[in-house]
């Protein structure tokens, strides 16, 4: 039988779990017809390749990043950023560069809210210093942000104004008037307000996506949405289907329709099925409703279940389990699945509630793939639940790594070292699958899959470690015994993404009958060092047998 692509003496991590090692693989069509041993070969003619015992394994899946935010990003104006000392000196800082640079249509700073020190900063205070033109201070996660009341005006918020999720998304308010800080997806409007975007802007930053992709091995993406800006969301997209039908996108992108405020559920559910409908091309696919739980735990938004250390609080989720219970239900009519944004213990919690109470009701008529991402900490509790109800774990293993005295002011010193608990939930028998959540596209090292196989292995980013400097730890985070091995960060990259996206049949492993996807390392993977495994790069990158690098 003739061949495109016959290759031997290769160490082949295949991903498929009862023929996980090779050393042979044929490629006809795009896809690999044969994969064994040497003597399998004898039936397929064309040229061969002997690859000197260099190591393959499958393309790399990054199961949630951001595609259409980060284009937002790319073009947002996040502002002068700057550290001071309380509100005093913030406000001075903003009023001498506004006095140094006078007539502008808004201006835009960021911090973090630690350098308040507690104090509020209120619209009064930034109408003092700018009353005449917007002025948005952006929090350094930018999940929240400060607004004098021209924004306020512009955007229609008054001290009526509800608040999306009570207690998650809403509008600081002090004896009833709104304050101008806001948090969440009641911030968000400002933060890219004002952006237009035209084709040509949109493709560029694409094309750079395109080419790291290609670059590292990654060839396919679930993108996690773009929240309160579904009118951007929707065109890149449409940029995406553009490329697609052009033969212009080599990467699988995964999309979704994201939901940040139950009032708006009907809205969401019935544009999922528009865009399911509407962006179907053999690279584009969205069939997944994206939710955001919570929060973050810098900004005390992440829902918990015991109390945040220093404020007693508990944060909240968007959904309680039985409304997320009848959401899971509408989704598993309507044959499309779910992604949950879950950084606090009781956000993952109540997801798993939900779950539960959807399963009781629907028994084996419930199909929904339900995945929990983040999962910064969890109760003890609900370590082994995952496996029990078949919800997937996505974690950003590149956050693996950290001072748990940063973490010890809010979470207290015990959760603070209980973080990130990916092997535990591994060894339950969960699906877990790994990711980058960049929202950003800047340089793309963050986006770098080997530094998330470094981190979730090491717990720590050293010198060698592939990363900017004032992004490297001093000591592994604990739980020590939370460290991945080599080959469980190969298989949440690849086979278990594929599963994740319902696409296992085509994607994430090397077999027979499966898209000829694959890498070649000139080093073995499998051995490599640990420390500084973020400095690997593929020597040769192959989508359906095509070399694309």
């Amino acid at each position: 039988m003739k061949a495109e692509r016959i290759i031997k003496n290769a160490k082949i991590f295949t991903a498929d779990k009862d023929h996980p090692q090779a050393s042979a693989l044929v490629v006809k069509d795009g896809k690999f017809a044969y994969v064994g041993d040497e003597a399998g070969l004898s039936a397929y003619e064309g040229e061969v390749t002997d690859l000197g015992g260099k190591f393959i394994m499958p393309a790399i899946l990054d199961t949630h990043v951001h595609v259409t935010s980060s284009i937002g990003f790319e073009y947002a104006d996040l502002g002068v950023r700057f550290e001071c000392d309380g509100k005093q000196e913030a406000l001075r800082f903003m009023a001498d560069y506004i006095k140094e640079n006078p007539g502008l249509p808004r201006y835009r700073f960021m911090m973090e809210q630690k350098y308040l020190k507690g104090e509020l900063l209120t619209k009064d205070d930034l109408d003092s210093i700018c009353p005449d033109c917007e002025l948005v201070v952006l929090e350094g996660e930018c999940h929240s942000n400060w607004v004098n009341s021209k924004v306020l005006e512009k955007h229609g918020i008054t001290d009526e104004t509800p608040d999306p999720v009570p207690g998650l998304s809403y509008f600081v308010r002090v004896d009833g008037h709104v304050t101008g800080n806001t948090f969440e997806s009641a911030s968000w409007p400002f933060l890219f307000d004002g952006l237009e975007l035209n084709d040509e802007k949109i493709e560029g930053p694409l094309g750079r996506l395109i080419d790291y992709c290609v670059n590292t091995g990654v060839n396919v993406l679930f993108d996690a949405g773009f929240p309160e800006h579904e009118k951007i969301h929707e065109r890149v997209y449409q940029q995406l289907r553009k490329m697609d039908l052009e033969g212009r996108l080599p990467v699988y992108i995964d999309g979704c329709y994201m939901l940040t405020n139950p009032q708006k559920t009907k809205t969401a559910l019935e544009e999922l099925q528009r865009f399911n409908r509407e962006f179907n091309t053999e690279h584009l696919k969205v069939h997944t409703l994206k939710i955001l739980m919570d929060g973050t735990q810098k900004i005390h938004t992440a829902a918990m279940v015991t109390p945040y250390a220093d404020t007693g609080e508990l944060g909240c989720t968007t959904f309680d389990a039985k409304g997320l219970a009848d959401v899971l239900k509408q989704l598993n009519e309507m044959g499309m699945d779910l992604h949950l944004h879950t950084v606090g213990e009781r956000a993952s919690r109540t997801a798993l509630d939900g779950v539960e109470l959807a399963r009781k009701e629907l028994g084996d008529a419930f199909h929904v793939k339900v995945t929990c991402a983040h999962l910064e900490i969890q109760d003890d509790a609900d370590m082994d639940r995952f496996a029990k109800l078949g919800v997937i774990a996505n974690f950003t293993p590149w956050w693996h790594a950290g001072d748990p005295a940063t973490t010890a002011s809010w979470l207290g010193e015990e959760r603070s070292k209980k973080l990130f608990r990916c092997k535990t939930i591994w060894d339950s028998g969960a699906l877990v699958t790994w990711s980058s959540d960049c929202v950003a596209y800047a340089d793309f090292m963050k986006w770098n899959p080997y530094l998330g196989m470094e981190v979730g292995m090491t717990r720590i980013r050293t010198e060698k470690t592939k990363i900017a400097e004032y992004d490297r730890t001093a000591a592994v985070l604990p739980p020590e015994n939370e460290r991945m091995g080599i080959e469980e960060m190969l298989l949440g990259y690849t086979i278990n993404g594929a599963k994740m996206l319902g696409i296992e049949a085509q994607k994430g492993s090397i077999e027979a009958g499966k898209d000829a996807d694959f890498l070649v390392f000139d080093n073995d993977l499998l051995t490599a060092e640990h420390d500084g495994f973020s400095q690997n790069l593929p020597e040769d990158v192959f989508i359906c047998g095509r070399k694309v690098n």
